[in-house]
């Protein structure tokens, strides 16, 4: 009688380098979905607070006679505990703030830009220009229509609009 084995191979399916490589990647995915920029900003504004409040707090213990070294030494982490206290809802309201009017001012800047190379290539394409008059008169016509948010910043907009409603009118 004859006997019969088998071999039994059982190789990972997964190789252990990608599979590390997969979860670094995601943990960095994660990292990034959990930053906040007005954190960092409202820690740096507090930093400098209590850094300005410890170097007020140090030109006042440096008049002390060097006997009263340890009572300085509590008052100055006191005041610098203290002003972390103080000025942390403060500094993270203007941090929030600060973020929230640079974003206005880049998307306004966008939006002129986006304005400025609508109005050269208007400039230079008839088609285009007769679309943005159409568009214009259709905004004019009825201001809660709905349209693309480019011609709602042309029509919104100063320059371009004025432009455009004098070129219709020539």
């Amino acid at each position: 009688m004859t006997t019969v084995h088998f071999a039994h191979t059982d190789y990972p399916t997964e190789h252990p380098g990608v599979v590390r490589a997969e979860r670094v990647i995601e943990r960095a995915r994660s990292l990034r979905r959990g930053f906040d920029s007005t954190r960092s900003l409202a820690a740096m504004l507090l930093a400098s607070v209590v850094a300005a409040l410890l170097v007020v707090a140090d030109q006042l213990v440096d008049s002390w006679a060097d006997g009263h070294l340890l009572v300085a030494w509590s008052l100055l982490w006191a005041v610098g505990f203290a002003a972390l206290a103080l000025f942390a809802g403060t500094a993270r309201r203007m941090a929030t703030g600060v973020i929230a009017r640079l974003d206005a001012w880049s998307a306004r800047v966008a939006a002129q830009r986006a304005d400025e190379r609508l109005w050269a290539i208007a400039q230079e394409d008839a088609r285009v220009m007769a679309d943005l008059r159409v568009a214009l008169a259709a905004a004019d016509a009825d201001p809660d229509a709905a349209a693309t948010p480019s011609v709602n910043a042309a029509a919104e907009g100063p320059n371009l609009a004025h432009s455009l409603r004098r070129v219709a009118y020539l």
